[in-house]
């Protein structure tokens, strides 16, 4: 079996923020690395690498790296894992493995009950910078949005949702409504920058933003994911599992719900040309949510639905294939913004 290394080696070897990066391509140097510190049960002798892949990359701030390792089982036979590698610009990879494994201890493991896990966490690699996972075999919930029941994909993610607020996993950093609102101030400008025709536009959503974030109350935190969408879920036959735990902090238990169903806004719009096209599952979502954290999330749930849709503004600029959708993404925010403003926390 040939090795494959995609993309190739040179296309990274000169990132100088991840000077690991280029030999955690290589071979030769991932298996060295990988002697000492992986660890699989009923295996046993050195590890073969037979296959790596980039899988995503920010240069000088994260890459994302697939391993197919051969294993040596007791019995004689070969045992072939996928492995996940992640690697960050000025981390060694013990923070997020450490993390990933508190969360694997507190009841997501592989085999729970309730079908809700994270992926394995495998081992750090301190010689490369990095730490591995398992990787996990199934469809993003992103593909099936448009097609699935609402309510009970609805009571599944917030059963999920719950369960990671009560799992007792202490976040290692804090994200409060000062910061939510810190990062479209530091954003959207960039918006008005490259199209100022939109300037006046972005300023009245800041203003408007700024002013409804004010009217959430503090409450107690919780463990939150942070970066909670579609895309982080992945399904498998039996199983919803949560990944890229990266973002993971104390933060309003809305938070999470109120960020998965801004981005079903605008998957919405994105795929279908309106930002209420899946209406149905944002309520589903919404309800099911207050069914188990109680009646005082629902309005920071839409508080955060409508900052993140507003943050979509900025992300529709830098996600390739989607400029042509900014104009449409800001009409969307604005009118979120302002219906959930005229609610005022009593729905």
């Amino acid at each position: 079996m040939p090795l494959l290394v995609h993309p190739p080696l040179g296309d990274f070897a000169s990132d100088a923020a991840l000077p690991n990066l280029g030999p955690a391509l290589m071979p030769d140097v991932v298996e060295r690395a990988l002697a000492d510190r992986l660890h699989i049960a009923g295996t046993s002798g050195p590890p073969r690498v037979g296959g790596i892949r980039v899988i995503a990359y920010k240069p000088g701030r994260r890459c994302l790296i697939e391993y197919d390792v051969r294993l040596r089982a007791d019995d004689g036979s070969n045992v072939s894992l996928a492995l996940l590698g992640k690697m960050r610009v000025n981390r060694y990879g013990n923070s997020g493995f450490r993390q990933l494994r508190a969360l694997w201890d507190a009841g997501f493991g592989s085999d729970t009950a309730d079908g809700i896990s994270v992926p394995e966490p495998i081992c750090t690699v301190p010689a490369l910078s990095l730490w591995l996972q398992r990787k996990v075999e199934g469809d993003v919930a992103s593909k099936i949005l448009a097609r699935t029941p609402p309510a009970p994909f609805a009571e599944r993610i917030a059963r999920a949702v719950q369960k990671l607020h009560t799992c007792g996993v202490q976040p290692e950093k804090r994200h409060t409504m000062d910061d939510e609102l810190r990062i479209l101030d530091g954003t959207l400008p960039c918006v008005a920058d490259d199209h100022p025709e939109l300037a006046r536009r972005i300023s009245r959503l800041l203003g408007a933003c700024g002013r409804l974030g004010g009217l959430v109350p503090e409450r107690v935190p919780c463990g939150s994911h942070r970066d909670f969408y579609a895309d982080q879920v992945l399904l498998t036959d039996d199983r919803m599992v949560l990944i890229d735990f990266d973002l993971f902090c104390e933060g309003d238990p809305g938070l999470d719900i109120g960020n998965f169903i801004g981005h079903v806004a605008e998957q919405s719009l994105r795929e279908h040309g309106n930002a209420g096209a899946l209406g149905a599952l944002e309520q589903a979502l919404e309800e099911a949510f207050v069914a188990e954290a109680g009646e005082d999330s629902r309005w920071p749930v839409r508080v955060y639905a409508a900052l993140t849709l507003a943050r979509h503004v900025y992300l529709s600029t830098r996600v390739a294939n989607r400029g042509h959708l900014t104009e449409a993404v800001l009409t969307a925010a604005e009118e979120r913004v302002a219906v959930t403003a005229a609610d005022g926390g009593h729905a």
